[in-house]
């Protein structure tokens, strides 16, 4: 499923605007001056700089103050908010995929299938379940259980249009570094190697192309770094890891902890099924 907010109505209160009479005063007659022209008008007298600003004050506040906006929430929402609070009340899980049709049969006489539909388009686009998907969490059933993991592919799309949204929100500012990071995290949640994730994601849009290739090169390097330890290691004639991590002034855990997946790595992958 994909994911967006929930529909909002705005209403605007447009109050009518009070009409400014300006009244005009006498002005005596004068003579013309001495070159025949005639007298130019006497200069209204300038207010004080505090009485101008007191008098652009009430129109400032007037303008600042916005009509207030008024959220209505999709009436087969409201619905999955009282029957499923777990799943679309202050927390949101991934779906698992046929939960249309489950909620059909559940609930013949409280769900019409067109306005069904819509409510969960608007549930599945929402930034909250968005971040669900891209964290990788599981599919979970209505009653709450996880049954199903997200397939990579989906999880992929959720970080790009999250880091769509924030771009959007924050102009300006580079985010390109968290989205690379965040899609290196997912290639390794998702058990698969480099070249099969770059293979299930890759699309035509050339620069998430370019993040994407730039992940990958990062886990790389990471794990040529792993690589080149485990040959030092192997190497050193130590016969302990502790021993090695304290003849370089490492940390013993975090050398183990490389060592073993470096060891994993080494392994070639198992043939496809």
């Amino acid at each position: 499923m994909t994911d967006t907010a929930t529909p909002q109505e705005e209403i605007q209160e447009v109050q009518p605007a009070e009409a400014e009479g300006t009244a005009q005063s006498h002005q005596p007659h004068q003579q013309p001056n001495a070159d025949g022209r005639p007298p130019r008008p006497p200069r209204a007298p300038r207010q004080p700089r505090q009485q101008q600003q007191q008098k652009q004050k009430p129109k400032q506040a007037a303008q600042q103050q916005q009509p207030q906006r008024a959220r209505r929430v999709h009436p087969a929402l409201e619905k999955l908010f009282e029957l499923y609070p777990n799943m679309f009340g202050a927390r949101f899980l991934p779906l698992k995929l046929g939960v249309f049709q489950d909620l059909l049969e559940k609930h013949p006489d409280d769900f019409k299938k067109d306005e069904l539909k819509v409510a969960l388009g608007l549930h599945a686009r929402s930034t909250r379940y968005l971040e669900a998907v891209a964290a990788g969490l599981a599919r979970h059933d209505l009653d709450g259980n996880a049954v199903e993991p997200v397939a990579p592919e989906h999880v992929h799309h959720a970080i790009l249009e999250l880091h769509r949204r924030r771009v959007q929100r924050n102009p300006g500012e580079d985010l390109r570094p968290q989205l690379v990071a965040r899609i290196a995290r997912a290639v390794e949640a998702s058990g698969l190697d480099r070249e099969a994730y770059a293979v299930l994601v890759r699309s035509r849009d050339e620069e998430t192309n370019a993040v994407l290739d730039e992940a990958l090169a990062e886990l790389a390097r990471q794990a040529a770094k792993r690589e080149a330890l485990l040959r030092a290691f192997e190497a050193s004639g130590r016969s302990s890891e502790h021993e090695f991590a304290e003849m370089y002034g490492m940390d013993a855990d975090e050398v183990a902890r490389t060592l073993a997946r470096a060891r994993t790595e080494r392994q070639p992958a198992p043939p496809a099924a």
